[in-house]
């Protein structure tokens, strides 16, 4: 499990590194203007007082990044222009040190820019009161980049180490401040920053999905060697006829083929109150799962190119995924989606040879490869209006009204999917009677496996389209 969450890790840094890599080719090619600066639209900054200020700039390129060895001169450029919006009014934009422009606008008063939307463009300032009047900005020579003068002005400047702040002022200091400013930002090696995250992307996914493959691999192949019928659910003499293994073939409609065999037995007695507690208890559970499923959703796209260009599932990759369905069905019978026993799961891939859960996926020889571009959105569409109504569990908001629309906060409400009310129900009747109703049972298990179809078929699996159907008086599920 470690190797598996491990490989998870990494193939979730490789895909974001892949990620990111594209998303830097597109702004790239498409959203650098000619001097090779990503640029922000130009908009209209006004205030009343003598200077509007940015907040506390803090580049990170203190301690921690010289430690590093990394400048933030030596990755980017930034360009700041601004004109006045009245042409008898110069303007003068500069960048300083924080502690410099703290103590040149001591005493005077500015706004100070604290929060900014873009769409729609709005500005947040807080206002800095005072008495004071500043002297000139251009006679000071603290400023790291500054420019002053009529028409538009521009900055260029290459950060380094330290807090800094932007400061937008008239060049005679005078009050009511009120200029046309943008800010652009050039990437210095952008290109090869761009490879850098391909190559090591695609490293660390290459890695992070051989060690999932190989790990889930080995367990399978460890729980094939078992000795034979190990991993066979118990047979229980006391099963109704009603439930009686059919023959190949028989119980279900004539030409339906089934590759999902989900089993479940009813495993009492069970306590009255552990069910109120066991979601508590199988934390540990969520927290594999969701490695592994992350794994899943990785292996669910080299699953989909192999299909696409060979027909074939990979096995290693299949048997890894069966064991993550199988391990979250006993993980949902126990805890979440039936409650149908007291024994606490296993943390393994391995089928199991005596929990009271089991699940096996038939392996497809063949796949059809034009398929696998559609059913998994396309088709399987129907089904996830029906698993949406079925699985969708619990949910708890808090809601206010509130200037005409919902908002978070005040009033509370509560919900839940068909499965978890059912399940809820399950719940009292245990806490007051002791006893899980039988009827009941059925119709558990039997939305749990239509759950469980529909994820075989979107996990590419199987061909076979999911039965609209929920098969509670089958072999599947046995009562004792």
């Amino acid at each position: 499990m470690v190797v598996v969450v491990v490989g998870s890790i990494l193939a979730l840094v490789g895909i974001a590194g892949v990620l990111a890599g594209g998303a830097l080719t597109w702004a790239a090619t498409t959203q650098r203007d000619g001097g090779g600066y990503f640029h922000t639209d130009t908009e209209r900054f006004s205030s009343g007082t003598y200077a509007i200020t940015s907040d506390d700039v803090d580049l990170g390129t203190g301690k921690r990044p010289r430690d590093w060895g990394v400048d933030l001169g030596d990755l980017l450029r930034v360009r700041l222009r601004a004109q006045p919006a009245e042409r008898d009014v110069p303007v003068f934009v500069g960048i300083a040190r924080t502690s410099d422009v703290e103590r040149y606008l001591r005493g005077v008063a500015h706004d100070v820019v604290r929060d900014v939307d873009l769409d729609p463009f709005r500005i947040n300032y807080r206002t800095v009161v005072g008495r004071g009047t500043p002297g000139p900005p251009g006679d000071e020579h603290f400023w790291v980049a500054s420019s002053g003068g009529a028409g538009r002005r521009t900055v260029v400047w290459e950060p380094t180490s330290g807090n800094f702040t932007v400061v937008l002022m008239n060049a005679d200091a005078s009050r009511g401040v009120t200029a046309d400013a943008s800010v652009g930002v050039a990437v210095h090696h952008l290109w090869a920053i761009v490879a850098g995250l391909f190559v090591v992307g695609a490293l660390l996914l290459a890695v992070g999905i051989a060690l999932i493959v190989v790990t889930g691999h080995r367990a399978t192949s460890s729980a094939a060697l078992a000795p034979e019928g190990a991993g066979a659910p118990p047979v229980d003499a006391a099963v109704p006829a009603a439930v009686a293994t059919p023959a190949a073939g028989e119980g279900r409609p004539a030409g339906a083929v089934d590759p999902l065999r989900l089993r479940a037995t009813l495993d009492e007695p069970l306590s009255r109150w552990l069910w109120i507690v066991k979601w508590l208890l199988v934390i540990p559970h969520f927290v594999v799962l969701a490695f592994l499923w992350l794994a899943v959703v990785v292996l669910w796209v080299v699953a989909l190119f192999a299909i696409l260009f060979t027909g074939v599932y990979p096995k290693g990759i299949f048997d890894f995924n069966v064991g993550v369905l199988r391990w979250t069905w006993r993980v949902a019978y126990y805890a979440t989606g039936v409650m149908g026993t007291d024994r606490y799961p296993p943390f393994s891939l391995d089928p199991g040879a005596d929990y009271p859960a089991s699940l096996e996926v038939a392996y497809p020889e063949h796949l059809s490869r034009g398929l696998v571009l559609v059913k998994w959105w396309l088709f399987a569409i129907p089904h996830y209006v029906i698993i949406g109504i079925i699985g969708s569990g619990f949910w708890i908001g808090v809601f206010r009204f509130n200037g005409g629309r919902w908002s978070p906060g005040g009033w509370g409400t509560w919900g839940g999917g068909l499965l978890g009310i059912l399940v809820l129900i399950v719940g009292i009747r245990l806490l007051f009677t002791g006893r899980y109703p039988r009827d009941m049972f059925g119709l558990v298990v039997g939305l749990n496996r239509w759950v469980f179809r529909v994820a075989v078929y979107v996990l590419l699996m199987t061909d076979a389209y999911p039965p609209f159907r929920l098969d509670q008086e089958t072999d599947e599920v046995a009562l004792r």
